[in-house]
């Protein structure tokens, strides 16, 4: 199966999902590594059309990839924050996200309606590496910012119900 991430590709919102591609994702979104030929059999289909299905999935961008989740504290990424950012100057280009595009250390950025215009999520190794982190986000984006600390993560990352 094709293990390839298409960034940019954006899914066909207007194009509804059937019932047996649904099935096919719910499989995916629980296992990632199933085979065409055991998608097949959880679904009834021949394995050439599971792989066609997942096929056309993958080039509407239904699928947009495939990874492995990790546990962050075993890479030595114990601390996760959320760090909301709002920039000095309102009437600044709205380029956060550019600004901040080389800094790993933030997994997720979100725009976001309120008072701050972007919720970042981010992994460090320590509160040291977090103020560093805070000192990179607010010189890069010209920003200011508001950081809530996680404590512990009872549950994170579910597919959603399909």
């Amino acid at each position: 199966m094709a293990r390839v991430r298409r960034s940019g590709t954006r899914p066909a919102r207007l194009t509804p999902v059937e019932a047996i591609n649904r099935q096919i994702l719910a499989l995916l979104t629980a296992d990632g590594r199933l085979s065409f030929t055991d998608l097949a059999r959880h679904t009834g289909l021949s394995v050439s059309a599971v792989q066609q299905r997942v096929r056309r999935l993958e080039e509407r961008g239904v699928i947009r990839g495939y990874v492995a989740s990790i546990d962050p504290e075993a890479v030595g990424l114990p601390l996760t924050a959320f760090i909301s950012i709002k920039p000095f100057d309102p009437a600044a280009p709205d380029d956060a996200p550019e600004r901040l595009a080389h800094l790993t250390a933030i997994e997720a950025c979100h725009s976001v309606a309120g008072e701050e215009n972007y919720i970042l999520k981010v992994r460090v190794a320590s509160p040291a590496a977090l103020e560093e982190l805070l000192q990179q986000i607010r010189a890069s984006a010209n920003v200011s910012t508001r950081t809530t600390i996680v404590l512990s993560t009872p549950y994170e990352g579910r597919p959603p119900e399909i």
